[in-house]
């Protein structure tokens, strides 16, 4: 088949994300003989044409100089290039800023969507944004051949609120299993006296019922705030908890060997996610042996399960802390979330669910 992927801003990663997967998905058709092309920002840090044989169109991306609104010119250069390659599948990963331009999509190709998260519930927009996204989805849902829910979640929500079908296939991760104390060492913590979460600074992340648990609990223990906060609700959050010493917040970290060895060797981690489908971050804490404290939603009991502790208000965050001493006498937590990683969320079980769906659809077609 040739496949074209849209809707990155290209391979290799260097986001997360949609990124990451389609570097992943990109090298494993490509190995299995498929004609593979990726859509990436002219912008983009790699400047080949081939990645693990998968070919990259390089397009133009004014998003450095205008702004948010260049990612829809950007999308737009792509869509158009698409019309001129004679795809079998146009993959498109999210639908934001590309499926006002439905229009211009090639008639030619199957038109496959994954659908992300419920973008419009995100409380960083204002209404008329919230709005514009809630009408960009639709738009997805109906100039889409097929759909792809990465949660169970946003299945439901796509059947009650269009009443289409979608194909479930969640997001990937890979197994931890190299751990190193002497990464905290850096960060000047001991293994298993910490607490933390990563995230997004978004209120929707629940980062401030978090923190204001953790300041309430008597323990005092350091807490790990990892994640960029230059946005107007990090600067808030860092200048609320100013004077709360063990809150620590750590910036943005990509080093993926510290991420994982940090949490490893916490004693909770926090996942306040309450907007999307199957959430990167979470699979990762799953497969770094993280005993995890979830927010109280259906995305995040779809994947965890009863293996996992949840909270609805801050009162809840301070109990875990207080109560919970340490992470090995829950190792059966660990053991079924990291056994799920391997079961159910590999790379290579994601891959695969992919390329069948694509085999299936194209033989209907």
């Amino acid at each position: 088949m040739k496949i074209g992927i849209l809707g990155t801003r290209g391979i290799p990663n260097y986001h997360g994300g949609f990124e990451q997967f389609a570097e992943f998905f990109a090298s494993f058709l490509s190995e299995r003989g498929h004609e593979v092309y990726v859509y990436s920002s002219h912008s983009h840090p790699y400047k080949e044409s081939l990645f693990n044989n998968a070919k990259i169109i390089h397009c133009y991306d004014p998003e450095e100089k205008i702004g948010t609104v260049g990612q829809f010119f950007y999308d737009l250069n792509c869509i158009r290039d698409s019309k001129k390659r004679k795809f079998d599948i146009l993959l498109q990963l999210g639908y934001t800023s590309s499926s006002i331009w439905h229009r211009w999509l090639p008639k030619e190709p199957i038109i496959i969507s994954n659908m992300d998260g419920l973008e419009w519930k995100r409380s960083k927009y204002n209404k008329w944004v919230r709005k514009f996204l809630k009408y960009a989805e639709a738009l997805a849902v109906k100039s889409s051949d097929y759909l792809i829910s990465d949660s169970i979640g946003i299945q439901n929500y796509l059947k009650e609120e269009y009443n289409v079908e979608s194909k479930y296939i969640a997001y990937g991760a890979e197994k931890f299993e190299d751990p190193d104390e002497n990464i905290l060492v850096g960060y000047k913590l001991k293994p298993y006296s910490y607490n933390m979460l990563i995230a997004r600074m978004e209120p929707e992340n629940n980062i401030e019922v978090i923190l204001d648990g953790a300041v309430a609990s008597t323990k005092g223990s350091p807490f790990l705030v990892i994640g960029k906060c230059e946005n107007r609700f990090g600067k808030y959050l860092v200048k609320k908890y100013e004077d709360e010493e063990h809150i620590q917040f750590l910036g943005g970290i990509y080093n993926l060997e510290h991420l994982n060895n940090l949490r490893y060797f916490s004693n909770l981690y926090f996942h306040g996610h309450s907007v999307g489908g199957t959430n990167p971050s979470l699979l990762e804490a799953m497969a770094s042996n993280a005993l995890i404290v979830a927010n109280n939603n259906e995305f995040n009991r779809s994947i965890l399960g009863d293996d996992a502790f949840y909270f609805n208000d801050s009162d809840e965050v301070t109990r875990y802390l207080d109560s919970i001493d340490g992470k090995r006498e829950y190792n059966h937590f660990l053991k079924n979330n990291f056994n799920k990683i391997d079961q159910q969320y590999s790379w290579p079980i994601i891959n695969r669910s992919y390329l069948s769906f694509f085999q299936e659809v194209y033989g209907n077609s």
